[in-house]
């Protein structure tokens, strides 16, 4: 009787870590899909005129906090624009870390072969070094 169920929890582990690693590539997903929406919206605004822009700037959020600290809708008689509610953070990044430290950022100005931060943030992207179920890095999601 003991010896069947150690085979059964042998069996049963590593199907639950699997069920946990899904989950948290699940959560990945969603969060980048949150961040990256809310930067297309952001840029969409400031393209429609609600959001003013520095002259020479590519109308893409300074940081992420911006979009959720709100930012003044000239459309709206200045009042503040919340496009995001709070800023996802990367569930595999150290928890320690507060959400807006846990990405890797790229600003408009540089190139997608070498992604760097800079005055604006046009993408966004894991820090993780792991592989993702499909075989691809995750912070080439």
């Amino acid at each position: 009787m003991m010896a069947v169920m150690g085979i059964l929890a042998a069996m049963v582990l590593p199907l639950a870590e699997l069920n946990l690693r899904r989950e948290r590539e699940r959560e990945l997903k969603q969060a980048l899909w949150q961040i990256r929406e809310a930067i297309d919206e952001y840029h969409r605004a400031t393209l429609e005129g609600g959001i003013a822009v520095p002259a020479g700037t590519a109308g893409y959020p300074p940081s992420l906090e911006a979009l959720a600290q709100g930012v003044p809708d000239t459309r709206r008689g200045g009042q503040l624009s919340y496009i995001l509610r709070r800023i996802p953070r990367d569930p595999f990044a150290d928890p320690s870390l507060p959400a807006e430290k846990t990405w890797a950022l790229r600003s408009h100005a540089s190139p997608p072969d070498r992604p760097a931060p800079g005055t604006d943030v046009f993408d966004v992207a894991s820090r993780s070094e792991e592989v993702g179920l499909n075989g691809v890095p995750l912070k080439q999601w």
